[in-house]
């Protein structure tokens, strides 16, 4: 099985494609639009509903109405989808086909934003709110100057979740005639050629894990360092020492003042006060 997906990758012929058939090049590109559309338009109904449901704190009852939407078969959602919405699109092209396929990827790609948005800024330190309005900073400011900086981790992991499902989902397109690497796995399971259909597989994960490669570092470079806490353990733990030297050698000439004092006070003679019009005993 391994030689024949090293065989299948490493032929000229379906890089290059032929006059019926994509090249591995052009099916990439399908899929990724496939999966941009999916994360285009989830983001767009997933995000506002999540920063106002976490701003709020009202109606968290949808996010778990959301979640459960990942318990829905995909491939079930996608041919009810196609029998119900493809006669309702008229014309030729991929219309009909693409419809169907991009519901149900949107579908699921929305709990996973949702809900990491909706909890990032629900999570937010509520001692950073308060300082927030203390300095005066309205409702729509604190959202925006404090709430959201804070909430990016959570925000790029409901993200990057939901890009790896997507990609990982958008074979499925094959199903219904649409192009894309599922393209691969279809044809090679229905003709019996495993290392092709193996081969496709191969090349979802490696594109999913790219992807997610350039997302991580979209993150490293968007999130604050104070927020994810990159250095904090380099400064952490070069404060803590520094902390403890000082501390000690503090303490240490503290106890030897202190002692000094100690002993300075003893030889100094003590003042008893006496009541009034009354002096000490001689």
């Amino acid at each position: 099985m391994t030689d024949n997906v090293l065989v299948w990758l490493n032929d000229p012929q379906n890089w290059s494609g032929t006059r019926f058939t994509p090249g591995i090049g052009a099916q990439i590109a399908a899929h990724l639009l496939y999966t941009a559309i999916a994360l285009l338009v989830a983001g767009a109904i997933a995000f506002p509903l999540g920063i106002v449901l976490g701003h709020t704190g009202r109606a968290g009852w949808l996010v778990s109405v959301a979640n459960g939407l990942r318990s829905l078969p995909t491939v079930g959602l996608l041919i009810l989808l196609y029998v119900m919405v493809s006669p309702l699109i008229s014309g030729r092209g991929d219309a009909p086909y693409l419809v169907p396929t991009e519901i149900a990827l949107v579908l699921l790609a929305l709990p996973p934003i949702l809900a990491n948005t909706y909890a990032g800024v629900r999570n937010v330190p509520p001692d950073a709110r308060d300082a927030a309005r203390g300095m005066g900073m309205t409702g729509p400011q604190v959202l925006l100057r404090v709430e959201l900086p804070n909430a990016l981790p959570l925000v790029f992991s409901g993200l990057r979740s939901a890009t790896l499902q997507v990609i990982a989902t958008a074979t499925i397109a094959a199903y219904v005639g649409l192009d894309g690497l599922g393209r691969y796995v279809y044809d090679g399971l229905a003709s019996h050629q495993f290392g092709q259909m193996a081969g496709g597989a191969v090349l979802v994960a490696a594109l999913a894990l790219l992807v997610d490669l350039v997302l991580a570092l979209v993150q490293r470079l968007t999130v604050s360092r104070g927020v994810s806490g990159r250095f904090s353990r380099r400064a952490a733990g070069g404060d803590g020492r520094t902390a403890a030297v000082t501390e000690l050698t503090a303490g240490s000439g503290e106890g030897r003042e202190r002692g000094g004092n100690d002993a300075e006070d003893s030889s100094r003679p003590v003042a008893v006060l006496a009541p009034s019009g009354k002096h000490p005993p001689g």
